[in-house]
């Protein structure tokens, strides 16, 4: 494909001022929109908002990715690195890796696989629900969701720190190969963390959404195939994806956009950096009892177990780039401490199983997708795990082919995913980029029929391997007469390993179950009407969830209506209606055609979509067609004083009740979920108050110890007098001595409260320094203003003696303005001559900007007047030349009408209403304006427009 090494951050901020452009209506609009890349192990959070295109939000640390890590100690609650520091000492009370337990009972595989990394946890089992919880303690449990929703808030906060604005809307990546259960899980989990899912996007095609957004220059009409190989830190994916660009109908019209579409995937759920870890984990720890150092084993300890998972991460990190390091750990157990030297030979050793696993996922994308290596551009490395050396290795004599590395492995799917975002939120416009996903597990309709007294079961494939999504399908029933039921699961799974079925789980998705059809039947038989069999309407969205939209019977009958002429509106209706229905009425046509009268059921069809232009040709030739042979047969028609009558059939539609029932894991339901929000809701409102406590404590504090400081200085000690510094020196004293004895335990409340009485004592004391130190400079701004104006009252007297553009009124205004300002500089100076600092300000430097300000607006005025001034007009006969040639004007010559409408607009822009002295108060902040700017004239006033380039 050759696409271009786009490392430099710089370009792509570039290149993304074109791409998306946010528009407003009004800024207080919450308009920003947010993605996750939620991961095993790190989670990193986008944001799109105005002024801000798309940018990595940063925690509170400052660092673009956050451990997905919480943890739970005497009743707070800690996130990210700071759960981590928890997570050693107490690791029972830290949970990371969660998403791996999302959807999944308690008899999953990787359920299992998880218990046996971190033994030390108490996973339970949630019956009603088929899936899992942690028991924290005997009164408090926590399901992988409520764990999730309190990390995605924590990422929402980020992002609205990040975009000083709420943020409501989300789109969050999602494993390509997580079912159903999962997938609803987790949008539970954002709607539990107060966020509206916009959309679930599987993280490989994020990742080549971003690959594509910063190269869609690159790409053309062809189609160019790229290969995304993903290791994360528990599982690895292997995707092809193509890239071309291809016409589709958009705002009512065709346009040729890019596209991008998934053709194969291949996944390995556990072959990632988490399972390298673990087994470094536990070579350190069978190095450490080999030493034999203590009777006690560390395989025994959770601490030491947790102490050495955090350093088996660091030094596999570490290995990636350096041939060996040394594990070191104080006190491992029993105040042992612990040093080995690690080389990266004997990491490949213990995990050398694990390498040959690398390519599995190569080979499984490239069968799904029908294509060969010598077909794909580019193999592009995603993912922490695909730094190690190793692994690059293994997959370089696979593929055959050069590794790229152009792509953020970090932020690549969480950029992807902010576009996505932007795309689908309500404030911004973006250039049109078309993903079209697929999906990895075909579902299919079985359900049992009674043939000659024997029960046969009846499968009919519904959504097959590698379908396109989003996509809406319907299946027709015609052979029942009463009430049924048909189960939708899980099919033809045959091209994945055995290990990758069974951590599917439950292969059952639902049960659906209809009722009142054999009333409908009766109904609609007592019309005249034939049925056509029951149709059942699903869709998978975006999300890649499936969902049952609406049951319905559908029956025809025939009705005789007047048939007039055909004209010309006539045969427009006609063509129309076929170009909308005709692909669904063939496709349906020729479904019965092949159907066997003894088969229950019709094959499932897809709905029309115009997509794609070939379709689009096929139906404007179809139109042609049909329009010329209406206009022949209306050219051979004879005009016929009789109406003619014809039968023609309508089509009745029933709805037909349905109750779908969830099987496998469910999601949060009734009172379960009424308490998830409850618990998760008083542990937001407890770090809400515990952030205000800290943040209290912090500004008492500061703002003691400042103080005490401050009345040390010379400065601050003669601006107050010595009742004030004796009182302010004794409330610092007496809230600094009850900070250090009993108010450590005191309520956000009492923090505020002295606080607000200590700056009583204060304010006016640091207002007199603030009027000290900033006098100067507007006393020295008043002195250079009245300077300019002096000057400029001179050449508006000379400009009111020679023409008519300033009246003799105005230059007197002028010049009385200039005596009172000069008055006033002179009267204010004075004053502060023998004025005490310790006394109240009777000059404020806001007073004296506003006196300069009614100066400024009186030259200002001037200086326009004389700006959209223009010579009066004259006729040619009142025009005559001089002796040098030059032009002149007679006295009696009337001015000329003036319609300019910039001379107008100009002439309104100083009003006399705007020479008007400004309101003026005391309560107010001082704000001066740089000398520079005190006698310039007004800028130009551009208006802001309704949108803003990103």
């Amino acid at each position: 494909m050759g696409f271009s090494q786009r490392g430099q951050r710089g370009m792509w901020m570039a290149s993304l001022a074109l791409l998306i452009i946010a528009t407003f209506v009004d800024i207080s609009e919450e308009i920003a929109v947010m993605s996750v890349d939620l991961g095993s192990e790190w989670m990193k959070v986008a944001i799109v908002s105005p002024g801000v295109p798309m940018e990595i939000a940063l925690n509170k640390e400052s660092k673009r990715k956050t451990p997905v890590t919480i943890a739970f100690r005497d009743g707070e609650r800690s996130f990210g690195e700071d759960a981590q520091v928890i997570g050693v000492r107490f690791p029972q009370n830290t949970f990371f890796y969660i998403l791996d337990l999302l959807g999944k009972p308690i008899d999953n595989p990787l359920v299992q696989l998880y218990r046996k990394r971190f033994p030390y946890y108490d996973i339970v089992a949630d019956e009603e629900r088929k899936t899992v919880a942690f028991r924290l303690n005997e009164n408090t449990t926590f399901t992988p969701e409520e764990l999730l929703a309190q990390i995605l808030h924590k990422g929402k906060e980020m992002a609205e720190a990040a975009a000083h604005q709420k943020i409501n809307e989300a789109v969050i990546t999602v494993p390509g190969f997580f079912n159903q259960a999962e997938r609803r899980a987790l949008i539970q989990a954002a709607e539990l963390a107060g966020l509206k899912v916009l959309q679930l996007i599987n993280d490989y095609m994020a990742v080549a959404l971003n690959y594509g957004v910063f190269g869609r220059t690159e790409i053309n009409d062809s189609a160019h195939y790229i290969m995304f190989y993903d290791m994360g830190a528990s599982s690895t994916t292997a995707t092809v994806v193509s890239y071309q660009n291809m016409k589709t109908k958009e705002r009512g019209f065709l346009e040729n956009n890019p596209h991008v579409s998934v053709l194969g995937v291949g996944y390995d759920r556990t072959l990632g950096g988490l399972e390298m870890q673990i087994r470094l984990q536990q070579y350190l720890a069978q190095q450490f009892d080999a030493l034999k150092k203590t009777p006690n084993s560390v395989f025994k300890s959770p601490r030491a177990m947790a102490k050495l998972f955090k350093e088996a991460g660091r030094v596999k990190t570490v290995l990636s780039a350096n041939a060996d390091h040394f594990a070191q750990i104080e006190s491992l157990i029993d105040d042992i401490d612990f040093k080995l030297q690690v080389t990266r030979e004997k990491l490949e050793e213990i995990c050398a199983d694990l390498f040959e696993r690398v390519a599995n996922p190569v080979k499984i994308a490239l069968e799904t997708s029908g294509l060969t290596m010598d077909v794909i551009s580019h193999v592009v490395l995603v993912g922490a795990g695909t730094r190690m050396p190793k692994v690059q290795e293994a997959l370089s004599q696979y593929v055959k082919t050069e590794l790229s590395k152009n792509v953020n492995t970090d932020e690549a799917a969480a950029l992807g995913a902010a576009y996505k975002a932007a795309d689908l939120g309500q404030g911004f416009k973006v250039k049109k980029f078309v993903t079209k996903d697929a999906l990895l597990f075909p579902i299919q309709i079985t359900f049992d029929r009674t043939v000659d007294n024997k029960v046969r079961q009846v499968k009919k494939m519904l959504f097959g391997k590698m379908n396109p999504f989003p996509q809406k399908k319907i299946i027709t029933f015609n052979k029942h007469t009463n009430d049924f039921d048909f189960h939708v699961n899980y099919a033809e799974l045959d091209y994945l390993p055995a290990s990758e079925v069974t951590a599917i789980g439950d292969l059952r998705i639902s049960t659906v179950s209809l009722s009142g059809v054999a009333e409908a039947l009766e109904k609609h038989a007592k019309e005249g009407a034939e049925s056509k069999g029951i149709k059942v309407h699903f869709n998978i969205d975006d999300s890649g969830v499936l969902n049952l939209l609406t049951v319905e019977l559908v029956s025809e009958k025939s009705s005789t209506v007047v048939d007039e002429e055909e004209g010309t509106f006539s045969i427009l209706g006609s063509t129309i209606s076929k170009f909308f229905a005709g692909s669904s009425l063939e496709k349906e046509t020729a479904d019965k055609a092949e159907e066997s009268p003894k088969e229950d059921i019709k094959p499932v069809h897809e709905e029309p979509e115009f997509s794609d232009s070939t379709k689009e040709t096929d139906e404007k030739e179809k139109k042609k067609s049909e329009t010329k042979v209406n206009e022949d047969k209306a050219a051979n028609k004879t005009e016929k004083a009789d109406k003619e009558k014809k039968a023609t059939i309508v089509q009745i539609k029933e709805p037909i009740s349905s109750e779908e029932i969830k099987l496998g894991s469910l999601i949060l339901s009734g009172e379960k979920l009424g308490e998830s929000r409850d618990k998760i809701h008083r542990l937001d409102v407890h770090d809400s108050e515990k952030t205000r406590r800290e943040t209290a404590l912090n500004n008492l504090e500061s703002y003691v110890i400042d103080a005490q400081q401050k009345f040390d200085s010379e400065e601050f000690s003669n601006a107050a007098t010595e009742k004030e510094i004796e009182e302010i020196r004794k409330a610092c004293a007496e809230i600094s001595e009850w900070l250090y004895e009993d108010g450590f335990t005191a309520t956000a409340e009492v923090y505020e409260e002295k606080l607000m009485e200590l700056q009583k004592l204060t304010n006016d004391v640091y207002e007199r320094v603030f009027e000290y130190r900033e006098r100067p400079e507007v006393m020295n701004g008043m002195v250079s203003l009245l300077k300019g104006s002096r000057l400029f009252l001179e050449n508006m007297r000379n400009l009111s003696q020679t023409t008519e553009i300033i009246t003799k009124v105005e230059v007197e205004m002028l010049e009385k303005l200039i005596n009172e300002t000069q008055d006033y500089h002179d009267t204010v100076s004075k004053y502060f001559e023998d004025a005490l600092l310790n006394i109240q300000v009777k000059y404020k430097v806001r007073q004296i900007a506003n006196k300069m300000e009614l100066l400024d607006r009186e030259i200002k005025y001037l200086l326009n007047k004389v700006k959209i001034w223009k010579p009066k007009q004259e006729s040619a006969a009142n025009q005559t030349t001089d002796n040098k040639g030059e032009r002149t004007i007679e006295e009696n010559e009337e001015p000329a009408a003036d319609s300019d409408t910039e001379k107008d607009q100009a002439a309104e822009e100083y009003t006399e209403e705007q020479r008007q002295e400004p309101e003026t108060t005391d309560t107010q902040d001082p704000v001066l304006l740089p000398e520079s700017e005190k006698t310039q004239l007004p800028k130009e006033e551009v208006q802001e427009e309704t949108h803003q380039e990103l």
